[in-house]
Parts: C-alpha cells; structure tokens; sequence
C-alpha cells in the first residue's frame, strides 16, 4: 500500500488478503494439474503474463479511450483542479492526471499504473448534479483507489482467474485433438471419462470460481475506497449524498445508455447497472444499502467527542 494518509481498515484488509490467498491457490492447484496432463502449461502463462502486463501498463488509456474522455488542463477545469489538488494535499499523495468525459452518464473513475501514472475521470453529468462538498466526496473516493494501487490488485487478481482459464481452455485443446493420448488408452481399458472432458469441466469450475473471488474483492475494495475517503474529507454525508444522488439518477437512464458502460462497472464510482438480490454476488459494487450503512458508521465515529 503507498505511503499516503488515507486511513485503513484492518478487517477489510484482512478479508481482502483471504481472497487473493484463495486465488492464488485455485492458480497453484491449475498449474499443478496441467503440469500432470500437458506440458503447454509455461506458454499458457507466459500468455497470461503479458496479457495482464498491457492491461495494467495501458489501463489509462484504455479506459480514457473508451470513455472518450480528454485531459484537461488547471486553466480549462480550475475548479475540479482545485478540488484535487487539496485532495492530494491532505493524502499526501502524487497528483493524478485530470481527465472530462463528455456523458450525460453521472459517474466518475480512476485508473492507472501507479499514483505517478495515474488519471481521475469525472462526466459531465456527474458535475451538472453534485455539489461541491459531495464531488469532492467521489473525488476522495477515487483518489483512495489510485493511493492504494487498486488497479494493480485487480490485475493482479483478474491475471490469476485468466491464466487458469487459459491454461484449462488449452488443455481441453489438448486432449481433443492428440493431447490426450495416456487417458484414450485408460479409457480403452475401461478406465473413466476422457481427459479433454475432464478438463473441460474443471475450466468451467475455475472461471466462475475466479470470477466469484475476483468480484467479492473488488465489492471489498469499493468499500475500502467509500471509507477512506470519507475519512479523509471529514464528511462521510455528502459522500453518501452522492451516492444517493447518483444511483437516483441512474434509474432514470434508459437502460441501453447504461448498457454501453456496463463493461467499465469495475473502474466506476457506481455501477452502471448493478444486480440485486441472488444476482448481487456477480456485482462489482456493494449494495447501495450496505454503502450507506458504513457511512453512516463513519459519521457516526466522527461526532463522537475525542478525550
């Protein structure tokens, strides 16, 4: 974690901690297993490596691009350049890249490789309907994410679920067409199912299992990030004032608007379309309720009188 003055949660930590142990040994156990049935396995990882490697070296870009956002400079945004900059001055951190997405979209996002290379995003619509107390409360928010490296972590956490997928997918390649020698001649003497199904079954375990533990960590992130900032800013209120605000929002947003941001949920500072009930658990975000809810504990904490 960098050196900044954001406040941790050592529960959270914890918890977070547990579910990168639990990746990293559903990783080992694929690795082992495709060790035994195929010797592709080194090349499959090399291929993992470098696909996680251009998504966090690039993942500014990527997202900027995607979100055909601009930079923009102290002269054309001072007030939201202001807002960082005594943000960054109270974490004591790097200041970030300032970027504006022209969407009617209420949101805001941060990305990047590290602190020193890193971008905060903000709509436009997210600036037409907060204000200043709560943007600066998603601001802190996102500026957590870049302080603490999130988007590493879930690189990190996203490389260990696909280089388990690719490596089951290429050893059901394997097994179909000539890879599968030593279990056809099992099966010829009656010996179980054949090893490219067996593989095929186990790829489809490991992702959603991956998937599982990559989007509780993310959940526990978001949360993470809901804390820090408001500690940070002293005002947990106008943060769940946002929160609030913006879901409010959302719901009134044709649905295939959202749709076309869907697949940038985890960078966001709210999903664009999030799942409730069962289907919550396949969520990036933590229910609304349950955001609020630590908020509220937050503020609470901070009106108590210090002895």
């Amino acid at each position: 974690m960098a050196s900044t003055r954001f406040r941790s949660d050592k529960g959270l930590v914890a918890r977070m901690s547990t579910v990168m142990l639990l990746l990293g040994a559903l990783y080992v156990g694929v690795v082992v297993a495709l060790i035994i049935t195929t010797g592709a396995t080194v090349l499959i990882i090399v291929i993992a490596v470098l696909i996680g490697l251009a998504q966090w070296f690039f993942s500014d870009k990527i997202a900027t691009a995607a979100m055909r956002a601009k930079d923009v400079t102290p002269q054309q945004a001072p007030e939201l350049h202001g807002m960082i900059d005594r943000l960054c001055a109270l974490a004591d951190m790097p200041k970030p890249r300032v970027a504006i997405a022209d969407t009617d979209i209420p949101n805001a996002f941060a990305t990047g490789r590290s602190p020193k290379k890193s971008v905060v995003c903000v709509t436009t619509g997210i600036m037409r309907r907060l204000d200043n107390e709560e943007l600066e409360g998603v601001l802190s928010h996102e500026l957590s994410h870049v302080a603490h490296r999130d988007v590493a972590v879930m690189t990190i956490a996203g490389f260990l679920g696909v280089a388990a997928g690719l490596v089951m997918r290429w050893g059901l390649y394997a097994g179909m067409f000539g890879g599968g020698g030593r279990s056809r001649s099992n099966n010829n003497n009656g010996g179980g199912l054949p090893i490219f199904l067996i593989i095929w079954l186990g790829s489809i375990a490991v992702y959603l299992i991956s998937f599982l533990l990559t989007r509780v960590l993310s959940r526990y992130r978001e949360l993470c990030a809901d804390r820090s900032g408001a500690y940070l800013t002293g005002k947990p209120s106008a943060l769940a004032s946002a929160l609030t605000k913006i879901s409010g929002d959302m719901a009134r947003i044709p649905t295939r608007d959202l749709r076309s941001e869907q697949p940038f949920n985890a960078f966001m500072f709210a999903p664009a379309l999030n799942a409730e009930s069962v289907m919550s658990i396949f969520s990036t975000h933590p229910p609304l309720e349950k955001r609020l809810a630590q908020l509220a504990e937050i503020s609470a904490d901070l009106s108590r009188p210090t002895s």
